[in-house]
């Protein structure tokens, strides 16, 4: 089954609201086995509406719009759709008396502009909104289903499960879709490509492998399609243990929770290790405690950070000495590998890592240019440091470093366990 969504605002093409419906949409949605093959966002224009309903509806089973269903004149979305099934408004009572009670809870009297709400094409299914005044709409026509829901985003969420998906499962015999997830960091696509060239050649005719790059991380995704999910599941995870050897340098997670970080990985395996870990920061900010810290129960592994920002708290709260600064200067192994040390000794933890760099956009030098990073990471075994060349503005720059400096940790929390 193929689905397209519709999302309808001025204020999401002006890049003042962000679509988060449709990521949430098309997750749900190919969970139950519809595939979503088109976004598309259209004014609050009748004509546009009108133009996108058309060329949806050639091509796809599902055509979902969110949007234009509140109160103000501006909210066109109901009457464009009443214009396209050639059907007038109709008061609807069930849905009145919602409204009315749902104004009661809130101490209020519904105005006459809230009550309206409840007129709806008379050729439609109405899709009670438990959150709020404005129903979705559910028409079938022709074998075709239309949908539409409010552009709130709790609130389309909560009709979609409480009153699509159930009509969607009982109107169509839909096939399963799984996903398995191996997720690597510290390598581009094109290498990883390169590696699984063979392997993604193999690939059973229902199975296909999905590239997903980020910033120093790239996901793969294995996707099975079937009748029989209780099939697809242990044939992904097989795939997914043969894919693995291929890449045992880059792996940090194989499963099916799509958003496993590699902070979370990395809290997960230092939980196992009855280990604990500091960090020293200069160019990020804290932002690589704030990514650890996102994670719940964090506090069972990680100590604190000090953002060593100025020369001064380097050697004031680190221990960086002075000589070292005026050798080498802050963007240095010499001066990274003494802040992972410091901070190690004085935080008493298995673990730290520091990182030192020119995050732009100025700063840069010929010898040291915007993007110059030196990291490190401090252990029971010594202290291994690395030199990070990364691309992009200040936002990216910062972001990498985090994402890159905790894979380097969790390679040498991987060494450690191997040697032991």
């Amino acid at each position: 089954m193929k689905a397209e969504i519709i999302t309808i605002g001025d204020e999401i093409l002006y890049g003042q609201t962000v679509d988060t419906n449709s990521a949430w949409l098309g997750t749900h949605l190919n969970a139950m086995g519809i595939e979503v093959t088109e976004i598309l966002t259209v004014p609050d224009r009748r004509e546009a509406i009108l133009d996108a309903l058309k060329r949806a509806s050639s091509g796809h089973e599902l055509i979902l719009m969110t949007g234009g269903l509140g109160p103000t004149n501006d909210d066109i979305t109901k009457k464009t759709l009443a214009e396209y099934f050639g059907a007038d408004l109709k008061r609807n009572k069930e849905i009145e008396e919602q409204v009315k009670a749902l104004f009661r809870r809130w101490n209020r009297e519904a105005a006459a502009v809230n009550l309206a709400q409840a007129d709806l094409p008379e050729n439609c299914e109405a899709l009670p909104n438990p959150l709020g005044t404005a129903p979705g709409m559910f028409f079938h026509e022709n074998g075709k289903v239309f949908a539409s829901l409010p552009g709130v985003p709790h609130e389309m969420q909560a009709i979609f499960r409480d009153e699509l998906a159930p009509r969607l499962q009982k109107l169509w015999k839909l096939p399963t879709i799984r996903h398995y997830f191996v997720m690597t960091a510290g390598m581009g696509e094109s290498d990883i490509a390169s590696r699984l060239r063979d392997f993604e050649e193999c690939l059973p005719e229902n199975v296909n492998l999905a590239y997903l790059p980020s910033l120093g991380m790239v996901k793969l995704r294995l996707t099975a399609r079937g009748r029989n999910g209780e099939k697809l599941d242990p044939m992904l995870e097989k795939l997914g243990r043969e894919l693995m050897p291929l890449l045992p340098d880059i792996v940090y997670y194989s499963g099916t929770d799509e958003k496993m970080s590699i902070s979370k990985a990395v809290g997960q395996m230092l939980l196992e290790n009855k280990a604990r870990l500091s960090t020293a920061e200069s160019c990020t900010g804290g932002k690589i405690a704030a990514d650890i810290t996102a994670i719940p129960g964090a506090s069972h592994y990680f100590e604190g950070s000090v953002v060593a920002y100025s020369n001064r708290v380097k050697e004031k709260m680190l221990g960086v000495r002075s000589e070292t600064l005026e050798a080498y200067g802050a963007v240095s192994e010499q001066t990274v590998k003494e802040m992972a040390e410091g901070v190690r000794k004085r935080m008493a933890t298995e673990y730290a890592l520091a990182v030192s760099g020119i995050a732009g956009p100025e700063g840069g030098s010929p010898e040291k240019p915007v993007g110059t990073v030196w990291t490190a990471i401090a252990s029971p075994d010594g202290v291994q440091t690395k030199l990070l060349h990364l691309g992009g503005g200040r936002r990216e720059i910062i972001q990498l470093t985090s994402n890159l400096t905790l894979h380097l940790l969790r390679r040498s929390i991987q060494r450690n366990e191997e040697g032991r």
